[in-house]
Parts: structure tokens; C-alpha cells; sequence
């Protein structure tokens, strides 16, 4: 029997907070995407670690369908943000700024988000359009 995609997906997130390869999470968090298709925690994770691997086209699909889906997600915007500097694409300074408009209201979501950005750096030390974006967001 299947375990509900909610408990797969905070077992999910443990496991990559554990450190466990993006090469391993990615068809993990995939697949939870495919069951569960307007979980945009989901499609979230996805294009965070699309980003982390390195495959900034399928980050740019998981993270348009994040935004779309939970266009207030500052982490969401930001991963779209990422993905367009990864592809060349124009229209990033939109994203950052609805991510700094949430951000001002929540100082939560303000945190979680350095975190991730920091966490993002560590993982990868060598991701300057992170340590751009990052700068935008915190400078």
C-alpha cells in the first residue's frame, strides 16, 4: 500500500535535508508531482533541485508551474528567477521583486529564505546567479 503524498513528501524533504543526492531526489519529488499535481510545495522542491543539478530548462517547468500555482511563494518566484538566469530568459527582475514584496510582510518567510539561499550555496559554492539573486534579495 502507498503511503499518502504527503507523508512521502515530508519523508521526501527529510531526506534531502539528510543530504541525500539531488540525483536521487529528483525522480522522488517527481513523481509527487505527477500524483499530486497542484502541490506547489512540491513543484517547488522540484525546480529547487532541477536548480541544484544543474538542468536549469526543467527547473524553468517546475518552477513556472509553482508560481502559477502559488504565485504569493517568495521561494517559488525566487527558483523562476534562478531558472530565467540560467536560460537566458528576460523578465527575472518581475520575480524578484514579488518575492521582496512578500518578504516585507513576513519575516518568516524572510528567514526561510536565507536559509535557502544559504543552503543553496553550500550545496553548490560556485552558484553565482544564487549569490545574485541572494544579494538582491538581502543586500
Amino acid at each position: 500500500m502507498n503511503a499518502p503524498v504527503e507523508t512521502e513528501f515530508e519523508q521526501a524533504i527529510a531526506r534531502y535535508q539528510n543530504g541525500e543526492s539531488v540525483d536521487v531526489l529528483i525522480p522522488v519529488f517527481k513523481d509527487i508531482c505527477d500524483r499530486a499535481p497542484k502541490n506547489s510545495a512540491a513543484w517547488t522542491c522540484l525546480a529547487w533541485l532541477y536548480l541544484l543539478g544543474d538542468r536549469p530548462k526543467s527547473a524553468y517547468k517546475a518552477a513556472s508551474k509553482a508560481v502559477k500555482l502559488s504565485p504569493q511563494d517568495p521561494q517559488a518566484q525566487v527558483n523562476l528567477a534562478l531558472a530565467m538566469l540560467d536560460t537566458q530568459k528576460k523578465g527575472v527582475r518581475e520575480h524578484i521583486d514579488r518575492a521582496l514584496e512578500v518578504m516585507a510582510y513576513s519575516d518568516e518567510l524572510r528567514e526561510e529564505l536565507q536559509r535557502n539561499c544559504q543552503d543553496g550555496l553550500t550545496r553548490n559554492p560556485d552558484w553565482d546567479n544564487l549569490k545574485r539573486v541572494q544579494n538582491w534579495l538581502f543586500a
